[in-house]
This record gives structure tokens, sequence and C-alpha cells, in this order.
């Protein structure tokens, strides 16, 4: 029987009030999980990126550290979870969802943690994304679904041992077409004076068809719990200004005023990949700092209502050819 409805998620789209933590079964499809150990100021991530082609699912995982240790994998054979949220390798290199994250890249990149203390997307109407997740076929939709837990466990990486019991979790979905833009930028932090607080933006050239803009999504959870949302282009716009070093944003709404500065050296950045997905492999995509300066300021009718810093910042430089100009660069 025709199925309207699973067309529709195909595309990369949800209804209002859907589930777009939910697997859609699109080109790419990418989770990636943050910890922050405020303690220690150490910082930890770990990524899968699901692709589909026509030869059958493959993945793109990796873990990398502050401390600029990075490894990453290609496997045969991944899925996405249909009725949740995770993905996972078929060979159990790396499983993630919603409670746990446990990777083995080797033995010396392995994680295994688990996440409690949830503090999730609190908006049902609609995901990170706001109303262009309900615009199919765009080339990226993002929802940052978990904007606080709290880790128990650890990770072996570089050949020491992380205790990451009592970090700060955050966790993201990505999906979209295959390709990328020009340029995208990125950034997050927890490690703030009140661990309440999370901030996370997301931004770049947003296609479907001949329509293009440029669209940046700024959330950042205050102390009380409430959650603000600005990036609607019409009633929250906000601006951008990035560089491999700096990142400002400037974001208003009718009553909300969020001004974010943040700062980066490019020499400490991990060269993360993107998936070329036909051909099955990585190739350098961005360049992402793991412990940046982070400066927010928010005010209401006028008034700030709250302002913080981070020093364990994750800010992130998209574009293809930056990535690959700076890996030869490391290269020699």
């Amino acid at each position: 029987m025709p199925d309207p409805l699973g067309a529709y998620r195909r595309s990369g789209a949800d209804l209002p009030f859907g589930f777009p933590e939910r697997a859609h079964g699109v080109a790419m499809e990418g989770h990636f999980w943050r910890f922050t150990h405020v303690a220690t100021g150490r910082v930890i991530i770990a990524l899968i990126g699901v692709q589909q082609t026509v030869r059958g699912p493959w993945a793109l995982c990796g873990i990398g550290t502050s401390g600029g240790f990075w490894r990453q994998a290609v496997v045969e054979g991944a899925e996405c979870r249909r009725l949740g949220l995770g993905a996972r390798t078929l060979d159990g290199r790396f499983f993630g969802d919603d409670t746990r994250v446990a990777v083995d890249l080797g033995p010396d990149a392995r994680l295994d943690v688990t996440i409690s203390g949830q503090r999730r997307w609190p908006h049902r109407l609609f995901g990170g994304s706001s109303y262009f997740q309900s615009v199919p076929a765009l080339n990226q939709y993002w929802h940052p679904w978990l904007l606080g837990g709290t880790a128990d466990g650890g990770a072996v990486v570089d050949g020491e041992r992380w205790d990451l019991s009592g970090a700060a979790v955050y966790g993201e979905k990505n999906w979209g077409r295959a390709g990328f833009p020009e340029s995208w930028w990125w950034g997050q932090a927890h490690g703030f004076a009140e661990e309440e607080v999370c901030v996370a933006f997301a931004g770049g050239e947003v296609t479907a068809g001949p329509l293009r803009t440029e669209v940046t999504g700024l959330v950042v959870r205050l102390p009380d719990g409430a959650v603000l949302r600005l990036g609607n282009p019409v009633t929250s716009p906000v601006r951008a200004t990035t560089s491999d070093s700096r990142w400002r944003l400037r974001a208003r709404s009718a009553r909300w005023q969020v001004d974010l500065d943040a700062e980066a050296e490019p020499a400490h950045a991990l060269v993360l990949p993107v998936p070329l997905v036909e051909e099955r492999r990585g190739t350098p995509g961005a360049l992402e700092q793991l412990a940046g300066r982070m400066a927010v300021t928010v005010r209401r009718d006028g008034r700030v209502v709250w302002a913080g810093e981070s020093d364990l910042a994750g800010l992130e430089h998209g574009g293809l050819a930056r990535a690959e100009a700076a890996a030869a660069r490391r290269r020699g």
C-alpha cells in the first residue's frame, strides 16, 4: 500500500509534533555525542554517520579528544534505530543511543559510558531545525536532542585511561542528502559556571532544489531550564560571522537578544571527516576545536538575564577545501 508519510520522512522531513530523533533513511544520517569533564578540563567526542548506498549501508565512525587525539574507521554494515534515537555498526565496533555510547576502534580508542539525568529537547512542535524540518529534501537538518546529562564510565585513548564519571553530555543528530555546502559553522558548550546551561549552534547554506538560503540555528538552555531557540529568518534571525579562529553570532527576536563570541586556535583543531557516500570513504571536511572559549550574553526586553563564559567549547568551521588544505599542511 502507498505510504505517503513514510515517503515524506524518507525525504528527510518531519511533520510538526513529529519524531526527528528516529531514522529517516536518507543518504546521510549522523549522530554525535560530546562529553565535557569540567573538573579535569577534558573533552571527548564520538560520532557515527550511517550512509545509504545502492550497495548497502556503511558507517563512518570516530572518536577524538581535546588533547588532539583522533581515530576514525569506515565500517561495512550499519543501521539507525527505526523507532528511537541511535545507530550502530553490525560488527559491534560502535553503538550509540540515548542511554549508552560504546566504541571500540582499537585498543587505544575505546569508550563506554552510560547517560543519566537527561535534559532533552523540550519543544514538541519542532526540533532544532524549527519549521525547516517540515521542508522535504533539504541538504541538512539538525536536531540537538540532548542539552545535558551525566556520564558514567570511561575511555582509553592514546594509551591513557580517562574516567568520565560526572561529565556533562550533549547529543545531536544531523541528516540530509549527499553533499555539503561550501562552508558551515557549528559550536557547543557546557562548562559554564551554572552546570545546567548548554549552548549550541549550527549554520550554513540550506538548499532544496533551486531554493537557497543561509540559516543559523542557536539554542541556549538557561539556568532555570528554559530553552531558547532562535534562527527563524523572519522572526528571530541570527547573523553569523565565522573564520577558522573566531565565531560571532548576533540573534534577535521580538523579546530576546543573544550575543555569542567565541575563539579558538586553529593549530589545535582536529580535522574531522565527512562521508563521500557512494565512494564509501571519508574525506577531510571540517576543523573542530574541542576546548575553545565561548562568551554568551542573553537579554530579554533589553535586560541581561544571563551571561557566562566557557573555556571548553566545541567550535567548528566546515568546508571540504578548507579542511583538505589543513590536512595537507599537517602531512607536510
